[in-house]
């Protein structure tokens, strides 16, 4: 049995990873199969020889590939080889699926051998009972660090820190540093930086490893260190944390509490992880879904989904009222009917252009009060040119089609008209809603489809109405 262990260990170490993906990123169908397998004869030495070695993302993509069943069997069969990291790697649905079924001592066991901004992640959404059950079983240290995180409000950057860091007093010398971090067992794997406190633990500055290298042993810290101009506070949101990583280029930043007392440290690979998210979330509220996950289920996911969907509704008959009141016009000209969609489409479609690039740059701060004058001429200007280009091909197909000039040169002028407005409240729309308040990725889009249907439908139909009574 041990020479079996022995192979089996040495298979592991020779096995690249990469192999467990196709050429189009997923897992492999061959390698899901072999696992299945394995899982179904509960064949724990085959599981562990090719999931124990897995990095974490890659542990995380078996999850989300595998069935459910497969999933808690799986980890069941796995136990304390089980990367409980993986998890932070998986969807919200997933995650608490496998944390559900798991007692809660073999959870309190696992999160001791994470990070604990990993160890946060897996807590922060059980139940408080849970929690606390959980965090009761922890060594005392490890507990109040989690407890402190935990007790910061979501999507903040106390909640995405990492409780474990470096500091050392102002008046220690290189070599004393060094020494330290050398026989210290309970110091980060991996960290860049040094920070510098004092006895209060508040935060007086950092030092970064490679000056720690370059000086002599003799050198006090307070004569290397260099102030933290990008310290965080711990209750500032996510995003804005990702932003100051991103403006300055940061691999690491202290995160302070209000008292400017050193609590952790945020940390790159945190704030990649925030940069997705954040991305991630305005774009599934322009599209009106929410914080939809591929792994809900159909009654969450249409629960999501309905409540803008009625929202939409409302806003549609706003557009059909517009068109009630031509139609006596519209029965006077089939064509009408026929052409009103083109108006529609072609107006949305560059609002939502307009709309995309102005939410983007309110989430990324590119755009502000300074700037937001010369950015809306810009699309004005941007409108009246695609309009008049839009305008002349539309017209001549239109009066070609019909045999009739005329009605070309309606449609051409509500076309201007509209993709003007497109311009107009595709920006306009998501910088009243930043203003008084409200997230204007969520509501923009139905906001800015309704305009734009309702002034297409209102141009194109009144200027026909006015030319036919002119004919």
């Amino acid at each position: 049995m041990e020479g079996q262990e022995l192979d089996a260990e040495i298979r592991v170490a020779d096995r690249p990873t990469a192999d467990i993906y196709g050429e189009d990123g997923a897992i492999r169908a061959s390698f899901l199969s072999h696992i299945g397998a394995a899982i179904a004869d509960r064949d724990t030495l085959t599981l562990k020889r090719e999931v124990s070695d897995l990095h974490q993302s890659e542990l995380g993509d078996l999850l989300e590939a595998l069935m459910p069943e497969q999933r808690l069997a799986l980890v069941d069969l796995l136990g304390r080889d089980f990367d409980f990291s993986a998890l932070t790697e998986v969807d919200e649905a997933i995650r608490l699926d496998i944390v559900d079924n798991l007692p809660n001592d073999q959870i309190a066991e696992a999160v001791q051998e994470l990070d604990s901004d990993d160890a946060v992640y897996i807590l922060e959404d059980l139940d408080q009972q849970d929690q606390d059950e959980i965090l009761a079983q922890l060594p005392f240290t490890e507990r109040i660090r989690l407890r402190r995180a935990l007790d910061y409000p979501e999507e903040t950057a106390g909640r995405r820190m990492q409780t474990e860091f470096v500091a050392v007093p102002p008046f220690w010398t290189v070599g004393q540093t060094i020494d330290y971090m050398r026989e210290d067992q309970n110091l980060p794997d991996r960290f860049s930086q040094i920070f510098v406190i004092d006895p209060t633990f508040r935060l007086l500055g950092a030092v970064d490893l490679d000056q720690i290298l370059r000086s002599k042993r003799t050198v006090k810290i307070d004569e290397v260190m260099h102030e933290t101009r990008h310290a965080i506070p711990a209750t500032m949101d996510q995003e804005e944390a990702a932003q100051e990583f991103e403006q300055y280029d940061l691999l690491s930043a202290a995160v302070v509490d209000e008292n400017e007392r050193l609590v952790g440290v945020l940390t790159i690979d945190d704030v990649v992880d925030v940069i997705q998210e954040e991305a991630e979330e305005d774009l599934l509220r322009m599209g009106g879904v929410g914080d939809e996950e591929l792994s809900d289920t159909v009654v969450a996911t249409s629960r999501s989904r309905v409540p803008w969907l009625l929202v939409n509704l409302c806003t549609a008959f706003i557009s059909a009222s517009v068109i009630a009141i031509f139609d006596g016009t519209i029965q006077q000209m089939v064509a009408l009917a026929i052409l009103m969609p083109i108006v529609a489409s072609l107006g949305g479609n560059a609002g939502t252009q307009t709309m995309t690039v102005t939410v983007r740059a309110l989430a990324t701060r590119d755009l502000d009060i300074y700037n937001a004058a010369r950015v809306i001429r810009r699309e004005v200007a941007v409108g009246l040119l695609n309009g008049a280009f839009i305008a002349l091909i539309l017209g001549l197909i239109a009066g070609t089609w019909f045999a009739n000039p005329n009605l070309g040169l309606v449609i051409a002028s509500a076309m201007v008209i509209n993709m003007l407005t497109a311009s107009l409240v595709g920006i306009l729309i998501p910088l009243l809603l930043d203003r008084f308040g409200a997230d204007p990725a969520i509501s923009s889009s139905i906001f800015t489809t309704m305009a734009t249907d309702s002034i297409g439908f209102l141009s194109f139909l009144g200027l026909a109405t006015w030319w036919l009574k002119l004919g």
